[in-house]
C-alpha cells in the first residue's frame, strides 16, 4: 500500500527541542509562534503543543495549566493549522480546549492521547466529544484476560487494543474511524532486540488488511526510531523507515518537518539495506527472540560500520 499523503504532526512546539524549551523556560509565546509559522510554512497538517517535563527539564501541571491562556491564542494568531495537544492529564486537555477556538482552524483538533494504562479513559472521551476532536490512540499498552494491561507484545494484541477502542470511542463519543489515529509504538532502533520495530510494521499492515478497521489512520513517533544511532545516521534513518511503514500503509507521522518527512526512494540503498537488518531479526525456527534480537543489532552495526 502507497498512500498518496503523509499528514505530518509538527513536533517542535515541545521541550524535547531547544528551541521550544528556551520559549517555554522564558514564557516567551513569541518563540512558539515561530515554531508554529516555521512548521506551518514547511506544510504541517497539525502542530503538536507538548508543554510537559523532560530528563532536562522539570515542569508541574500547574505551570503548564497558568500558560494555555497566552501560548494557545498566541499560536491561533499566526496559524490556521490545527492543534494536537499532547499530554496525559485530561485537566490539561480541558483548559486547552477553554482557550481554543475552532473557527480559526481549518481541522479538528488532536486529542493525544488515550491508552488501557491512561487513568480517565472516559473523562478523556467526553473531552474528545464534547469538542469534537481527533483521538490518537496508544495500542502498544494492551488489555490483558485478567484486566491489568502491559506492553504489547503481538500483532494481535495491537488489533485487538485498536478495536476495542474503536468500539468505545463510537459507543461513547460517536467518533467515526476516520476520526482515529492508531499509534501502534516505534522503538528505537539502535536498542531493539526485542523485535518492536518488525512488530510495528507488521501491525501497520495487518490493520490495513482488517475490515473492522477501515479508514482507521495510523501514526507512529518517526524521531524515536534513530535515538541511539550515530548522529549522522538520525536522518537517513529516519527516512528509510518512513519508506518502509508508508509501503506498510502508515499516513501520519508526529516528526520534524525540518529533517525527516520525505521518504526516501523504495530502491535507495540505505531503505534496502535496513529491509535486510529487519529481516535479520526475524525469529527462526527453535530460537529465542533474544537470539534474533541481537542477530539485528550486530548487523544493523555492519551497516553502520559501511557507512562510516
Amino acid at each position: 500500500m502507497n498512500p498518496t499523503k503523509l499528514h505530518v504532526i509538527g513536533e517542535l512546539m515541545n521541550n524535547s527541542y531547544g528551541r521550544a524549551r528556551k520559549a517555554w523556560q522564558a514564557r516567551h509565546v513569541a518563540g512558539y509562534q515561530e515554531l508554529a509559522k516555521l512548521q506551518t510554512d514547511l506544510g504541517v497538517s497539525f502542530l503538536t503543543l507538548n508543554v510537559d517535563g523532560t530528563q532536562k527539564l522539570s515542569v508541574t501541571l500547574q505551570e503548564m495549566l497558568d500558560f494555555l491562556p497566552m501560548v494557545i491564542p498566541a499560536i491561533q494568531e499566526v496559524t490556521d493549522v490545527p492543534i494536537s495537544f499532547d499530554n496525559p492529564d485530561v485537566a490539561f486537555h480541558r483548559a486547552c480546549l477553554q482557550h481554543y477556538n475552532p473557527a480559526k482552524a481549518r481541522g479538528r483538533p488532536i486529542l493525544n492521547s488515550i491508552s488501557v494504562s491512561r487513568r480517565n479513559i472516559a473523562a478523556m472521551v467526553q473531552v474528545a466529544r464534547e469538542h469534537d476532536m481527533n483521538v490518537i490512540v496508544m495500542a502498544s499498552e494492551c488489555l490483558r484476560p485478567d484486566g491489568s494491561h502491559g506492553a504489547a507484545g503481538t500483532v494481535g494484541d495491537i488489533l485487538s487494543t485498536a478495536k476495542y477502542f474503536v468500539s468505545l470511542l463510537h459507543k461513547q463519543a460517536g467518533i467515526a474511524r476516520d476520526r482515529i489515529i492508531i499509534d501502534p509504538g516505534l522503538a528505537p532502533v539502535a536498542s531493539d532486540t526485542s523485535g518492536l520495530i518488525n512488530l510495528c510494521l507488521d501491525s501497520i499492515r495487518a490493520i490495513r488488511a482488517e475490515e473492522a478497521l477501515e479508514g482507521l489512520h495510523i501514526s507512529v513517533g518517526l524521531s524515536n526510531f534513530a535515538i541511539g544511532a550515530p548522529k549522522p545516521m538520525h536522518v537517513p534513518l529516519e527516512r528509510a523507515f518512513l519508506c518502509l511503514a508508508m509501503e506498510a500503509g502508515l499516513d501520519f507521522a508526529l516528526s520534524n518537518p525540518e529533517k525527516n518527512t520525505v521518504p526516501l526512494p523504495k530502491e535507495d540503498k540505505l531503505v534496502q539495506d535496513l529491509l535486510r537488518v529487519l529481516e535479520t531479526g526475524r525469529v527462526r525456527s527453535g530460537e529465542a527472540q533474544d537470539d534474533a534480537g541481537y542477530r539485528q543489532l550486530d548487523a544493523l552495526m555492519a551497516l553502520w560500520g559501511e557507512r562510516n
